[in-house]
């Protein structure tokens, strides 16, 4: 239904904004008029917030930079560029992560994001690491609250007298 009326109304822009059958129009402009047409105003502040605000919390690079990449969709003018949209992903990773790739420039979201997974894979693999490092390092089991037990002189059994 939606590519039904997006192929109308791009129908008749041509027709009417761009004369002379021109169809020289820049993928930026193409994405702010369509935007102007099918998302309503209150739609693209909504996300432009989200993305102002989203952190990777708990989850994944990946689901992260699927979320980011969405959201910069609707937020033109935050991610101007590729340096600021690489700084934007950068400053909403978890801070185990952004500690440790911060300090690069990162050119491009691509950059930042290929940057960003090989870190990660680093992390995962050295925890995995110290924990089985530390698993056979471990002493065996033992209780160190053992209970004493007061000695106790054998009782001599009482003789019932007769």
């Amino acid at each position: 239904m939606l590519q039904e009326r997006a192929d109308v109304w791009w129908s008749s822009l041509l027709r009417t904004r761009f004369e002379d059958g021109a169809v020289d129009v820049a993928w930026d402009e193409f994405v702010r008029l369509f935007q102007a047409k099918f998302v309503p105003e209150h739609i693209q502040d909504k996300m432009e917030q989200e993305l102002l605000t989203l952190t990777q919390g708990s989850m994944t690079v990946l689901e992260y930079e699927a979320r980011f990449a969405e959201l910069s969709k609707y937020a033109p003018l935050i991610v101007v560029d590729e340096r600021r949209k690489a700084r934007k992903f950068m400053m909403g990773l978890k801070p185990s992560l952004r500690s440790r790739l911060v300090a690069f420039d990162h050119r491009t979201l691509d950059e930042a994001l290929s940057a960003t997974c090989r870190q990660d894979s680093e992390m995962e693999q050295y925890l995995e690491e110290k924990k089985a490092s530390q698993k056979r390092s471990a002493p065996p089991f033992q209780r160190q609250d053992k209970k004493k037990v007061a000695y106790q002189s054998p009782q001599c059994p009482v003789a019932a007298s007769s």
